[in-house]
């Protein structure tokens, strides 16, 4: 016998196995891939990459930074800080259960949401989504889920290319814009049927859960409601669909417009938010008193509701995050004047509807619709997750009009940032690099703002002060 010992066979490696978002591309012969993220505003920021190229594990990657910038595209003065000395890059990992098709592509074009970590693979504190997802993790450990429903507010305008013009109505089917509120009329909606249908194809195409649509008070002023959900979901839905409105209207020559309060005799647009907790074991509504009885509630949701109450105030810079969106709280019709509750009450900023006990639940009319929705999601759930853990009480409900008992919100953009700034239990809990980072940026922004002469200060003051 030889004392040549025969080589060992090697075993083949498995290939590897085709992840199920490479299927989903390949199936729809897609071509491009968008890597989205959401950034501080709520935009979309990222990359578009060859579907070929694309990976399912690992996007791409994008400088930190991008949660650093202001609206204006500049930087705070601390920016080194809040980001890295050496201003590097974060790793981004795409969410499966976000890809979708781009629907008004030429091309076959997917979108993914991407999640963003740090280089040592850990989630990366100034992301959005990853703020939501730091408060989601608070109620898990409570076996409990929240569940949201949002409102969302727009209006649709005429093509404004001059920004020193006022933004007017675009005229509809009929060849005239309105000029008269027209609240739940189904007959100004149709106004708008050739957008509108458009818009409803583009969010069958990406499975956008948009329940109804209504008409709201202001000129060509629009509001769709979404499917009750988990609030990660919600937020991508929200972002993706102000995407979705845009590109509608745009495609008609028209402007749709989030901006909290666009035009000076006209309400605002608001960011209602339904809100309840499940338990993770048994899906149970923990909100839910212990009797069918009309307005009964448990003691948790009472605790929910104070906690709405004692921070909603100070959680107002993620409601109302641009210097704009002040103008809908302190000169709206119908905005929330303070933190007031009630049951089928409109004038409180917290409003119970009455509805079945396992559809008991709370809707916070805080929000703009310019604010981002993962972050006016994570704040809300923040205000009432402090309040459970606090066992706050809430106030007695009112009855009346709230609007009577006075204005107690913050009354500027930088009222609010004081009012975060000076709140540890939020910061806490929504990250304490994160809100540093906040308020820096939105800080810049309100100091650019402030730059701006205005047409009403050379009109009024030039030549009379």
């Amino acid at each position: 016998m030889s004392s040549r010992t025969r080589p060992r066979k090697t075993a083949t490696p498995p290939a590897p196995q085709e992840s199920s978002l490479l299927r989903w591309l390949k199936e729809r012969r897609i071509t491009e891939v968008e890597c989205l993220v959401p950034d501080i505003t709520g935009n979309a920021r990222g990359k578009i990459i060859p579907a070929d190229k694309f990976s399912h594990d690992y996007g791409t990657r994008l400088p930190e930074g991008i949660f650093a910038t202001t609206v204006t595209g500049e930087f705070p003065d601390d920016y080194y800080e809040l980001t890295s000395p050496s201003d590097s890059d974060m790793m981004l990992r795409p969410d499966p259960d976000t890809v979708r098709m781009v629907p008004w592509a030429a091309d076959a074009t997917a979108q993914v949401i991407h999640d963003c970590y740090t280089k040592h693979g850990e989630p990366h504190e100034l992301a959005p989504r990853n703020v939501l997802r730091r408060v989601l993790a608070g109620y898990a450990e409570l076996g409990l889920r929240p569940v949201v429903a949002p409102e969302l507010e727009f209006f649709l305008v005429q093509k404004n290319t001059d920004p020193d013009f006022p933004l007017l109505p675009p005229a509809g089917r009929s060849g005239r814009p309105e000029t008269a509120r027209q609240s739940y009329s189904i007959d100004a909606v149709n106004e708008f049927d050739p957008i509108l249908d458009l818009m409803y194809d583009y969010a069958d195409a990406m499975k956008l859960d948009v329940d109804t649509l209504i008409h709201e008070s202001g000129a060509a002023q629009l509001e769709v409601n979404f499917t009750h959900a988990d609030a990660m979901d919600l937020a991508d839905q929200v972002f993706l669909f102000k995407r979705t409105m845009r590109e509608a209207a745009m495609r008609h020559g028209v402007y749709a417009t989030f901006l909290a309060k666009p035009m000076e005799n006209e309400p605002g647009s608001a960011m209602h938010i339904h809100q309840s907790l499940v338990r993770v074991s048994d899906g149970s509504n923990v909100f839910a008193g212990d009797t069918d009885a009309e307005g009964e509630f448990s003691p948790v949701f009472g605790h929910y509701l104070g906690g709405l109450q004692k921070y909603a105030p100070q959680a107002m810079a993620f409601f109302a995050p641009n210097v704009n969106s002040y103008r809908r709280l302190v000169f709206g019709e119908v905005s929330p004047s303070n933190v007031h509750w009630g049951f089928d009450n409109r004038t409180c900023g917290l409003r119970v509807p009455l509805d079945t006990p396992e559809n008991m639940r709370v809707e916070s009319r805080f929000a703009g619709s310019d604010a981002n929705p993962y972050l006016a999601m994570a704040a809300t759930l923040a205000c009432g997750l402090l309040g459970i853990r606090e066992r706050l009480a809430p106030d007695a409900p009112v009855t009346g009009s709230a609007k009577e008992l006075g204005y107690n919100l913050p009354r500027s953009l930088g009222e609010a940032l004081d009012g975060l700034e000076q709140c540890s239990e939020l910061q806490a809990l929504l990250g304490e690099r994160f809100c540093r980072a906040y308020i820096s940026v939105k800080r810049k922004e309100y100091e650019t703002f402030f730059r701006v002469i205005s047409s009403w200060e050379r009109e009024f003051l030039l030549l009379n002060v």
